[in-house]
């Protein structure tokens, strides 16, 4: 499916998604997954995440802070989604920096998600390499995360996606390459975890890879665009959201994909 042919869907379903994701993104990535379309719920508590996570299109994880409680519900809600079949995203935010944040992302590897979305530092990590992050930031080129890249989702059998100034997407066998967005992106805190939600938008309406692609696409075409209007980190902010609200089925540059 194509990226605007997936927005449509995106735009027509308003699924449910739901975000098990730290306390700095909460606000951010509930605000871009409506901004985009979807509708988010910031569920966590042990207590019902496995009888929430059925009813949702899609299930999203990010580790960024950790405690032993939201291990759990994590946990319980990737096996939810295995159980009822619905698609659900790991994001291993620094799950190399300290051995109890490495074992719970490995923990969850072991659960099967669907995608698995990171910076290169990270992807490099977690298939098993030596990667040069420094806390939640990459210090590693995308370029030098793609053979992690197509090793992890060989071995694990879902869609990994590699974010960074050129994005890198592949579930194995296709690969496809993303470009754009601003280099203001990235002094933004949590944007990149924004994007795992958003991710997890489309797999609810779309197959894995083609939505790793469409919502990187839908996150580059905003970032692209507030650039062109933003003064500062500030009023990108304002400008971004409004640029994925604001964005079309067919305002999406499929030019900017490249499969190789």
């Amino acid at each position: 499916m194509t990226p605007n042919a997936a927005m449509t869907e995106l735009r027509t379903k308003a699924p449910l998604v739901h975000c098990i994701t730290n306390y700095v993104a909460m606000n951010i990535a509930a605000n871009v997954t409506l901004a985009a379309g979807a509708s988010p719920a910031m569920i966590h508590a042990i207590e019902e995440v496995a009888d929430f996570t059925p009813i949702c299109g899609a299930l999203t994880i990010n580790i960024g802070t950790l405690s032993a409680p939201w291990v759990a519900a994590m946990q319980a809600g990737a096996k939810a989604a295995l159980a009822a079949q619905v698609p659900w995203v790991l994001d291993p935010v620094a799950h190399f920096a300290t051995p109890y944040r490495a074992q719970v992302a490995q923990d969850l590897l072991a659960l099967k998600p669907s995608l698995v979305r990171g910076n290169a530092s990270e992807i490099i990590a977690l298939a098993g390499g030596a990667g040069a992050g420094k806390g939640a930031d990459s210090g590693d080129s995308v370029a030098d995360a793609q053979a992690s890249a197509l090793a992890l989702a060989k071995r694990v059998g879902c869609v990994v996606a590699v974010s960074g100034t050129d994005d890198f997407i592949t579930d194995g066998s296709r690969s496809a390459q993303v470009t754009g967005g601003s280099a203001i992106m990235p002094k933004i805190t949590a944007l990149g975890c924004s994007q795992t939600a958003l991710v997890g938008a489309y797999a609810a309406v779309t197959p894995n890879l083609d939505a790793a692609v469409a919502a990187f696409l839908h996150f580059a075409e905003a970032g692209a665009r507030a650039e062109t209007i933003a003064s500062g980190p500030g009023s990108f902010s304002v400008a971004f959201l409004d640029q994925l609200h604001n964005l079309h089925p067919g305002d999406l540059d499929e030019a900017r994909v490249t499969w190789v």
